[in-house]
């Protein structure tokens, strides 16, 4: 099989013939139709946070595929069906955030493209509790996506407490801005749309932004205070200045929530403003299988769009400079030959 692999953070990553593997007890073998291209896989890929992946890896958490063997042991999952490879790619099951329903953030989790093989081949093994089913209708290359930048954001909206006819700011208008603005939209928000390149921007107008702003051109925080100020605002950019935009832009009893993960960051906020305002910041880190499954289910009933644009796993670098330029629409999803 083919997959791209790491093998050096200060290099290209390089496409190999692997072997297919075989699924051990509780596991099941994936043949993968398409895996996208998170910008997650990118800090993996260079080795930029302080937990680094063991070399060498296949990166890639979000793969679709078909369930082509099982291990030892299962029971819950079937061959032929369509599964999810997310982030989320093994938890505990018995500490307490598993138990009480928090296991994204079991500290003996594993990561799907991290610290286990992902889906930037053509095989890849997943624990069968954690392949979450991909209902009919849905798209291999609209569930990739969804895998993690829907989930993430669905996530991000549900820790923000959003209630209808509160004012929600996204901060970055991409693979994961083009969602969260249609899950702030389904919860009832007034969405304020925030990005630098007016094509996301045109895109966040038809996905059903309320307003647009081009952080390039005006001040983001002064053109959100003239609309009357974030109740929440949700970061999803990396560029160190827009967090503090974020902050800026909230109301009194605002939310902050943080997702994304520059490479070198540190927040620093005012506290007698975060104090005397109620200002809460709020950190979300993807979701759990069921989030996937609810994000699955609002899909499979048409209540959102996924932009979503092919490739072929033989362009991994190329696709990755491509979203690194910021001239991708959404998200980039590398297409396997089944999924045709």
């Amino acid at each position: 099989m083919r997959a791209a692999v790491v093998t050096a953070f200060d290099r290209p990553v390089t496409l190999e013939e692997r072997p297919i593997p075989e699924p051990g007890p509780g596991q099941v073998l994936v043949r993968l139709e398409t895996c996208g291209l998170c910008h997650t896989d990118i800090h993996a890929m260079r080795g930029d946070w302080p937990v680094k992946p063991g070399l060498p890896f296949v990166p890639g958490h979000e793969g679709v595929g078909i369930v082509d063997k099982l291990g030892d042991g299962v029971t819950s999952r079937s061959v032929g069906q369509r599964v999810a490879m997310a982030w989320l790619g093994q938890a505990c099951g018995e500490c307490r955030y598993c138990i009480d329903g928090r296991e994204n953030l079991c500290e003996q989790q594993q990561n799907t493209g991290y610290s286990i093989d992902g889906g930037y081949a053509e095989y890849a093994i997943a624990d069968a509790r954690f392949a979450v089913l991909v209902p009919d209708g849905i798209s291999p290359l609209d569930a990739a996506p969804l895998t993690c930048a829907g989930v993430t954001t669905y996530a991000a909206v549900k820790a923000a407490k959003v209630v209808p006819g509160e004012r929600v700011a996204v901060f970055g208008i991409g693979g994961l801005g083009h969602l969260a603005v249609q899950y702030a939209r389904l919860v009832g928000a007034e969405v304020i749309a925030v990005d630098i390149t007016e094509e996301k921007l045109e895109l966040a107008r038809e996905l059903g932004a309320d307003h647009v702003i081009n952080a390039k051109t005006v001040d983001p925080t002064a053109e959100i205070a003239r609309l009357g100020g974030a109740d929440v605002a949700i970061v999803l950019a990396v560029a160190p200045q827009v967090f503090g935009q974020a902050f800026a832009s909230l109301s009194r009893g605002g939310r902050l929530v943080l997702v994304s993960l520059p490479a070198e960051g540190t927040l620093t906020v005012p506290i007698f403003d975060t104090v005397l305002k109620g200002i809460s910041i709020i950190g979300s880190i993807v979701g759990t299988r069921q989030d996937l499954a609810e994000v699955f289910a609002l899909h499979a009933l048409g209540r959102t769009r996924v932009v979503a644009v092919p490739r072929d796993l033989s362009d991994v670098n190329e696709a990755v400079e491509e979203v690194l330029s910021g001239d991708v629409p959404a998200r980039l999803v590398f297409a396997y030959g089944s999924a045709n």
